[in-house]
């Protein structure tokens, strides 16, 4: 999807049922940490062990038994893209163009010799436009981030057609906070992203006086965008991002930004109607084009280029990138070039590379595993529905015909994308290929407007270690990437996978009943299927999911942000509620399942769970995912979401008086 308003992903970790009876299982006794008990530190004693074992190296910020998948996967797609020579494969297909893009990221030598030369055209085209020509060029430069953006995607109110969306922008620093926000975190930020603009202001020939008035222009600029901007919280109401204004009135009501100029630069001459994100930024940005000095914004456009250019270039721009990134999260070391050129084509060419993936790695009979899983899990989350005491039989009948409705894909697209239009050609630049891929996907998102939505179309290629639920398709997906060993892990009993991958499911599912997918309806339009009473209940248990998270200290003097992170909260808890159920469908009435290696079933299950988010952290990385991911950090998405749930407490004999333990009355269940 083209915006995180409306699409809800999931990091996620699959497991397969059907373990034989002679394969060897049980719990890895050294993830565990038997220093601390189960009802102390339920997250320390389930992955201590496997934290100790893996400390943070110096190129991440974060890593865990989720990393350990992506890097598996990553080596994977590297001896694919290795294999592919560019003087074997044929110009103009798919592995050639894959090859090549990532010959260009390779190649330093000439990275380094080009410098700053693969820029200069645009910024002299840049430095040379007026006022009146400030909108041309936010819609037809390729690279240009700057005010605002636009796209293509299924309309709220009748997810059948496409519409053309506007949504608050140009930040370079992504969260609002940074700028307006007075604590020492965020100055040390925003010190180290002036010194960042400074940078790139001396690299592209600006004086040190020169540099400093650019980097005065664009935070000064930025800031003021950032004063108005939604925060994250609002961002989660779709009906307050949801303002259709027809064309005329945006001429009228914003007379320097000229969209339907801007529109027919990009191809589109009919349009009527855009949906309007956030007007009070849309005011803002009407407010500077068309006030402030030609130079000032001049500079905040070359700013924002640029920053989307420093990936593309020499060192010296890649190095001041990092630079930014090391107090943003505190790695200490880049990541070596082969995993950054190799992250382009995965990007930009995602389902080129995922058709030769699949190929490779995804063999047929993981996909009847996973639709039998999704199938199990499907009937637990209906019963969790038909159960419910505070939900009507009116909004239940509902809430089960959205939950049949569901699309389940997985694997990889029954269609591949046509990426025969893409030119990469090696003789230009690495950013002038970038920009041609660049404008390539615009291009793709554009031709949709108008058009009926396509329910077959992908939003991650197959490669891609994730999964995510669409409201607007409502829809779930879970891509080949992640479907493999040593996740994908026959030799798991049942317990630990309905832990792992039964959750991971379940959590996807959830995501169609939290605060955001509730407010869709089984055909993906934004409308109101629930009672008036139900809606309010449910608000109810939400706010106190909300302030169980509010009430947790991430770092010193930091608090999670419960309102940011409830849809994720609220599925993980379902997650665990509807796999619960699930495997004890599996086993059968009156079979409790065998203690194997000194677990029970359940703890095997809730030991599982905690280790799909086993691991370590730096200090600022957990102030910035604190800001900008609504998933909250591992270590809760663990003890704050079982501390909920009764069979966990039953599960480790925890009582009252125990750390972990949350009295009866406490305890929030929604799903």
């Amino acid at each position: 999807m083209k915006t995180p308003l409306f699409t809800t992903m999931a990091l996620a970790l699959l497991f397969p049922l059907g373990a034989s009876a002679d394969a060897p299982r049980g719990v890895d006794r050294a993830n565990l940490d038997p220093s601390v008990a189960p009802g102390q530190d339920f997250y320390q004693y389930a992955c201590g062990g496997w934290m100790q074992a893996n400390p943070l190296t110096e190129e991440y910020s974060r890593y865990g038994t989720f990393d350990q998948l992506i890097e598996l996967n990553r080596q994977q797609v590297r001896d694919l893209v290795l294999n592919l020579d560019p003087k074997n494969e044929l110009p103009g297909s798919n592995a050639r163009k894959i090859a090549d893009l990532y010959a260009l990221g390779m190649d330093s030598v000439r990275l380094n010799r080009e410098g700053s030369s693969p820029v200069l055209n645009d910024l002299v085209a840049i430095g040379n436009t007026s006022r009146e020509g400030f909108i041309d060029l936010l819609a037809s430069m390729p690279g240009v981030s700057a005010f605002f953006g636009t796209y293509v995607e299924a309309d709220m109110l009748d997810a059948n057609i496409n519409t053309m969306y506007w949504m608050q922008g140009g930040l370079g620093l992504g969260d609002r906070d940074y700028y307006i926000e007075n604590s020492p975190n965020t100055k040390k930020v925003l010190l180290a992203y002036r010194n960042y603009l400074h940078t790139l202001a001396t690299l592209i020939g600006m004086s040190d006086a020169a540099a400093y008035e650019f980097v005065a222009n664009v935070v000064n600029i930025e800031t003021q965008l950032a004063k108005v901007a939604m925060s994250r919280e609002e961002l989660r109401d779709p009906a307050a991002s949801y303002n259709p204004m027809p064309m005329a009135v945006l001429a009228e009501e914003y007379p320097n930004i000229d969209l339907r100029r801007y529109f027919a630069k990009q191809g589109i001459n009919d349009i009527d109607t855009v949906i309007i994100g956030q007007p009070k930024s849309l005011a803002a940005v009407n407010d500077i084009i068309g006030n402030y000095d030609e130079k000032a914004i001049r500079d905040y456009i070359i700013a924002g280029y640029l920053q989307s250019a420093a990936s593309y270039l020499s060192d010296d721009f890649v190095n001041a990138e990092f630079e930014m990134q090391r107090v943003l999260s505190g790695v200490e070391k880049q990541q070596p070039r082969w995993k950054r050129s190799l992250s382009v084509p995965n990007a930009f060419l995602g389902e080129a590379l995922g058709e030769i993936y699949v190929a490779q790695y995804f063999p047929p009979e993981s996909k009847t595993k996973m639709q039998t899983l999704v199938a199990n899990l499907q009937t637990a989350l209906g019963q969790h529905i038909s159960n419910l005491t505070w939900m009507s039989d009116e909004t239940k009948a509902r809430a089960l015909e959205k939950l049949a409705a569901f699309t389940v894909k997985i694997g990889y697209p029954d269609k591949w994308r046509d990426y025969s239009k893409l030119v990469i050609d090696p003789s230009k630049s690495y950013w002038e290929n970038i920009q041609n891929a660049m404008l390539f996907n615009a291009e793709f998102n554009i031709a949709d407007y108008g058009k009926p939505v396509d329910r077959d179309r992908w939003y991650m290629p197959p490669q891609t270690v994730n999964a995510y639920y669409s409201p607007l398709t409502n829809e779930i997906c879970f891509p080949a990437g992640i479907l493999q060993a040593p996740y994908f892990n026959p030799n798991a009993d049942d317990a630990e996978n309905y832990g792992a991958i039964g959750v991971v499911i379940g959590h996807e599912m959830t995501h169609g009943f939290d605060d955001q997918g509730r407010l869709f309806d089984k055909n993906g339009n934004f409308a109101n299927w629930w009672t008036e009473e139900d809606a309010a209940a449910f608000t109810a248990l939400a706010n106190g999911l909300v302030a169980q998270f509010d009430a947790i200290e991430v770092a010193p003097g930091t608090h999670a942000n419960g309102t940011f992170t409830l849809g994720e909260n609220i599925a993980d808890q379902g997650g665990l509620r509807v796999a619960y159920t699930a495997y004890h469908n599996a086993l059968g009435e009156g079979n409790e399942g065998e203690v194997i290696d000194g677990f029970t079933p359940d703890q095997r299950f809730y030991l599982a769970y905690a280790n799909v988010w086993a691991g370590n952290i730096r200090e600022e990385e957990i102030l910035k995912r604190t800001k900008t991911d609504p998933h909250s950090l591992g270590r809760w998405r663990v003890n704050a979401s079982i501390r909920n749930l009764e069979p966990f407490f039953v599960a480790f004999g925890i009582t009252e008086g125990d750390a972990m333990y949350r009295p009866v009355e406490e305890r929030v269940i929604i799903w």
